[in-house]
């Protein structure tokens, strides 16, 4: 296969090199774009330095994918040497210089001086015995390097290291995708990938798409869990890609440290930053959550108390129409987050219950599965409600609903009392919307597989292609989803809330930053409902 190269085009150029590059992606070629010369891409990782040095690594194996993005060789005093420290500096120094040892270790805990990518130890001496056990002791340590080379070859061969983009290394990956839509004209290329006809939609476009759609109408979310690091990694990726206006709960020298700790650049002129405690609207929100809560025994002091708490403080922001919705959950239990919600959010009129629902981003297209994450044992009413708000969320995400409610059992053919609830719920779902697509009982495979579906409901609209799926119970619902998800590595976005007047999502404790992402974008979209 040949290499289709783009560089920067003249725009009266780029609707042939657009055809070019379309052409070239339907005959299987590769597609290669060229950018104008990126300091982040250009510079090497800690590891591979360390690779091609040939150099031993002390301390700091855990930041290793930092980037290196210049160095400075410590022949000077320390106060000098503080003066010149950028940004993903490597500082090159003997293991005697103790001054500097214990210097650049401070530095790099500092929020007043830059994070730096690591020392490397020249000319073959190593830090005194009592030097390694002071670094041994502390919990967080700047990476240090060890090399035989003296500090002016080590210095040399810095200049002429080559860097490459690996799998691992998310923050080049994530700028190559940051210029590639800004010099090569994502939206105008777009219309002609769409047209070659892909049979699904692919993880990659539905996560692209959601976020086009969040960007189209740009709401605010506010997060609570303002100095968690995979928040704040989630918060810079939608400010960069300006998704999203975002508020972070939390003391704003506690965020500062755990960006400075982590090394994250977000902008926070760009982000708002509200310490509860600190806040001059506790007051307010304190007396509404009082009236609203005074019925229930609730006093105006323990008001004060609960609005403390970032979830309730986030909540009260949302009902109050200050954000748009809210995202939490990394560190909280699902009670911790939707509690509040439950309490003064509430359901959305004609809704009794809050659901939930996944996407299940699978090869070969999207489904809904619901609910894994709310409901325990819901009723034949519950259960019908839950199936048509799923179908509901389907629609505003752009899936058309054809809504299967799982059993053990297809159509007629079983009884019992759970199937006996799960043919109930059909009905009572279709007294309330008799224009959905919806089948059921019936089982996974015969809900999914055509061929399965042709012999136990031929002729079904829904049995076979069904792209929303109701389980009968939470136990079922939630081992399936995490069954698909690991055996076929689909990408779960969820939970998703559905039902209350205003947005509110649980993040999982073990999240991801992509799922922090996907969940504030998915947020963003319900809010513009």
């Amino acid at each position: 296969m040949r290499g289709v190269f783009f560089n920067k085009v003249a725009p009266e150029d780029f609707d042939e090199a657009t055809r070019q590059l379309a052409a070239a992606y339907q005959e299987g070629h590769i597609l290669t774009a060229a950018f104008p010369k990126d300091s982040i891409l250009a510079a090497p990782t800690l590891g591979q330095v360390k690779e091609q040095l040939g150099a031993t690594v002390l301390f700091g194996e855990d930041r290793l994918d930092g980037l290196v993005e210049g160095h400075l060789v410590g022949e000077m005093y320390l106060e000098n040497l503080l003066l010149r420290l950028k940004p993903g500096y490597l500082v090159l120094t003997t293991g005697d210089r103790t001054d500097l040892l214990v210097g650049m270790v401070q530095a790099d805990q500092s929020i007043y001086y830059p994070r730096l990518a690591g020392l490397i130890l020249t000319s073959g001496i190593p830090p005194a015995p009592e030097m390694l056990q002071l670094m041994r002791g502390l919990s967080q340590i700047l990476p240090m390097l060890q090399i035989e080379e003296d500090t002016y070859q080590v210095a040399a061969r810095l200049e002429h290291l080559h860097a490459d983009i690996r799998r691992k290394d998310p923050e080049k990956i994530q700028q190559a995708l940051r210029l590639f839509e800004r010099h090569i004209g994502v939206d105008r290329l777009l219309p002609v990938f769409a047209a070659t006809g892909s049979k699904g939609i692919t993880p990659r476009m539905f996560t692209y798409d959601l976020m086009l759609k969040a960007r189209a109408q740009r709401r605010h979310i506010v997060m609570p869990e303002g100095d968690e690091p995979r928040i704040l990694k989630a918060a810079a990726y939608l400010l960069e890609r300006d998704v999203v206006d975002l508020t972070l709960l939390g003391n704003p020298r506690a965020i500062e440290r755990v960006l400075n700790d982590h090394g994250i650049t977000l902008d926070l002129k760009g982000v708002a930053l509200i310490d509860p405690a600190k806040s001059p609207d506790l007051e307010r929100y304190a007396e509404t959550y009082f009236e609203l809560r005074k019925a229930k025994g609730v006093t105006l002091d323990a008001a004060r108390e609960t609005l403390l708490d970032v979830s309730y403080f986030g909540t009260m922001m949302v009902h109050l129409g200050e954000a748009d919705g809210m995202v939490s959950g990394a560190c909280h239990t699902t009670q911790q987050t939707i509690r509040p919600a439950l309490q003064f959010i509430k359901t959305r009129p004609g809704v009794s219950m809050v659901s939930s629902v996944f996407f299940m981003c699978l090869e070969d297209g999207v489904r809904v599965y619901g609910d894994c994450a709310v409901n325990p044992d819901p009723t034949a009413a519950e259960l019908a409600e839950i199936a048509i708000s799923a179908a509901a969320t389907a629609r505003l995400f752009g899936l058309e609903p054809r809504v299967a409610l799982l059993s053990y059992s297809t159509g007629a053919s079983g009884t019992g009392q759970e199937v006996d609830k799960v043919r109930e719920a059909v009905r009572l779902a279709r007294e309330r919307d008799h224009t959905l697509p919806l089948e059921g009982p019936i089982q996974y495979d015969a809900a999914v597989d055509e061929e399965v579906a042709a012999l136990k409901m031929p002729g079904s609209l829904v049995a076979g292609h069904a792209n929303v799926l109701i389980f009968p119970d939470l136990n079922t619902g939630n081992n399936t989803y995490k069954a698909v998800q690991r055996e076929t590595g689909a990408l779960a976005i969820g939970p998703i809330l559905q039902g209350l007047k205003k947005p509110v999502n649980d993040l999982s404790r073990g999240c991801t930053v992509d799922d922090i992402i996907n969940t504030v974008v998915i947020t963003a979209i319900q809010s513009q409902s």
